[in-house]
């Protein structure tokens, strides 16, 4: 039977099954992990694949052209660009959170996280970007290194006590924990360690030493919970947390997972592989293949373990003697009458974990065939929820939209998310029935549609496309025009415009509103979402929104403040800020003569001076902070 041929696939690592069924049979052509840089987006995201121009390889006529292509999980080419080696030679890529694509070239090393980064350049300086939707370069303490580390791993944020990123570097016997404010030594004696990999919890760290030695150990090196020593002393090529149960080590042809107890489970490929961590579970991308790693359910254990005797069981297999009109049908339900809840809730619980359509829907029917019957109202309602998330998680999985989420992750990310990755994918019409289906507003969908389709309309006059969309658009019942501008209030219209990527515009509408919260809303949304200097050419030429933000910027945000000034040549403004910031110190009690915030009264005042004295109609302010900090100066030497 079907149950026993997929409990004969499982492997049992300790006392843990472990599966790894095929996702697709990837779709693309030519593309080989020897020769290509490749980046793989979590969630079932996106694949980006880049020719590596640090490996030497045989150019034929049509791919002498060095492309960034970007595929499905299911390897369906979504776009692909000449790559024009913009700031010199690819150092690192990966996926951000909300699934951008970034890129770091010239020379160095990097580690990505989420939506930040790290990197070590050729000085060996540390410099962290916590945040890459508003990339601000923040540099970590200096570790006086004189030569790479053996390996560079990031524990993010949401897991340290600082709030801050905390760099873990390989350094001798030991590992640097790197932060903004300084340097600590851990594990002193435990290394030299070759890799390390940051379980998803942050609370647990995979290390491979130079013995070749697996270590399982916390976070602070107080605590090793597990060992395990490996054939051999080469690091693996890759390191990966496969959920919480165990760590996955990868060499050219081999596979190994292993887990805190027993012996490793080894898996052998002829080609070379990529190992994609998810929350619960590893994805694994080959050359011509996608399979997904992960601890077998323990509903889907109850069902198909071989010889299993629990209720799942019982009304799983009486489905199989119902459809061959046997009386062991109704047997294996007499003896699992009391138990049925359970068994019915173990059957719909292991639908969900299954990839396998005809696998899920043989699941539910011995549910409904014989479950409902006797269930309560309850049961109902768990059986048409599953159904429905499945008909999600199928129809994105299919291989012509490529995302492979598991139920676990669909959960994690929420339906929401997905349709807005959806949509960004250019996927309207899925992302439509998916919104309809599951109860959603179908508005956003619409309208970002809409709003694509008038950019990429060219040559049709403007007012035939909006007469084309408006008679489109009028299907959908209590649509809003805003994100087409024929919506009339504008605190409606102002925020789809920034749901859908039209901050200026948006900007624009509430300028001309003249509602100050409005063009706040819109500032505050710029504001987190571009570049610093990008977001002072937006509100430079605007009077309205650059007063706004000079307000909120002096009572909170002084120092973005003084980079605004700065960017504009506003010197003056910088200066009177350095004034303010000296006598606000002047009135702190700790800054009384010979305290230690006088030093930097008397720095703050030398800057003004210096910014002053850029100016020429700016003389007596210049004269007048050059005298001052003499005489602080003064008055700090004298208390001596």
């Amino acid at each position: 039977m079907a149950g026993v041929s997929m409990a004969a696939e499982w492997q049992l690592l300790y006392n843990r099954y472990n599966r790894k069924p095929e996702l697709y049979l990837m779709q693309w052509k030519h593309v080989d992990f020897m020769r290509n840089k490749v980046a793989c987006a979590p969630f079932g995201g996106p694949i980006a694949a880049i020719r590596d121009d640090a490996k030497i390889v045989q150019l034929f006529a049509k791919s002498a052209l060095r492309k960034l292509r970007i595929f499905t999980s299911s390897g369906q080419l979504i776009c692909e660009t000449v790559w024009k080696s913009p700031g010199g030679r690819l150092i690192g890529m990966s996926w951000s959170d909300d699934q951008i694509l970034v890129c770091i070239t010239q020379d160095g090393t990097c580690v990505f996280w989420g939506n930040g980064v790290v990197c070590i350049n050729e000085a060996f300086g540390i410099f962290a970007v916590p945040d890459l939707k508003n990339p601000r370069v923040v540099q970590l303490a200096d570790c006086k290194l004189e030569d790479l580390p053996h390996f560079i791993a990031v524990i993010e944020p949401q897991y340290t006590m600082s709030g801050n990123v905390e760099v873990l570097l390989g350094v001798g016997d030991h590992v640097l924990l790197v932060e903004e404010d300084g340097v600590q030594q851990l594990g002193v004696g435990i290394g030299p360690l070759q890799k390390i990999v940051v379980s998803r919890t942050g609370k647990l760290l995979a290390s491979f030493t130079h013995d070749g030695r697996l270590l399982v150990l916390s976070t602070d090196f107080s605590n090793i919970i597990f060992e395990h020593t490996c054939e051999s002393a080469l690091p693996p090529d890759q390191l990966a947390w496969c959920g919480m149960d165990s760590v996955l080590l990868y060499w050219d042809d081999m596979l190994l997972m292993v887990g805190p107890y027993g012996d490793p489970v080894c898996y052998i490929y002829d080609e070379p592989i990529i190992l994609i961590p998810e929350c619960d579970g590893v994805r694994i991308l080959s050359n011509t293949s996608m399979e997904f790693l992960h601890r077998v359910p323990d509903s889907t254990v109850s069902i198909f373990q071989i010889g299993s005797t629990l209720p799942a069981a019982f009304l799983y297999y009486a489905l199989d003697h119902f459809d061959r009109q046997s009386a062991k049908a109704d047997e294996n339900l007499r003896l699992i009458r009391s138990s049925l809840p359970e068994a019915v809730e173990a059957c719909i619980d292991a639908a969900g974990y299954e990839f396998d359509i005809s696998q899920q829907q043989t699941l539910l029917r011995a549910v409904s065939y014989f479950a409902v019957r006797f269930g309560s109202q309850f049961q109902r309602d768990c059986i048409q929820e599953m159904c429905k998330t499945l008909r999600v998680l199928n129809a994105v999985c299919h291989h012509d939209i490529g995302v492979p989420l598991s139920i676990q992750q669909y959960k994690l990310l929420a339906p929401a998310v997905l349709i807005n990755r959806l949509i960004n994918a250019h996927n309207y019409l899925l992302s439509l029935r998916i919104s309809e289906y599951l109860g959603m507003n179908q508005e956003v969908v619409i309208m970002h549609w809409a709003c694509t389709k008038i950019t990429a309309s060219l040559g049709i006059p403007d007012a035939s496309l909006l007469e084309i969309l408006l008679d489109k658009l009028k299907i959908c019942k209590g649509i809003s025009y805003a994100a087409l501008k024929h919506e009339p209030h504008s605190s409606k219209q102002i925020p789809l415009l920034l749901s859908i990527g039209e901050e200026d515009t948006a900007l624009m509408k509430a300028i001309e509103n003249g509602d100050t919260d409005l063009v706040c809303l819109v500032l505050f949304h710029i504001w987190e979402k571009r570049p610093s200097l990008e977001f002072f050419g937006t509100i430079q030429p605007r009077p309205l929104a650059r007063g706004l933000f000079i307000t909120y910027a002096q009572c909170y945000k002084r120092e973005f403040l003084k980079d605004f000034f700065l960017s504009t040549g506003q010197l003056q403004d910088v200066a009177f800020l350095l004034w303010k910031q000296s006598w606000e110190l002047a009135k702190n009690p700790m800054a009384s003569k010979g305290s230690p915030l006088h030093g930097p009264r008397i720095k703050l005042i030398e800057k003004a001076q210096h910014l002053f004295s850029e100016t020429k109609e700016h003389i007596f302010e210049s004269k007048a902070s050059e005298e001052y900090a003499k005489l602080l100066s003064n008055q700090l030497q004298n208390s001596a």
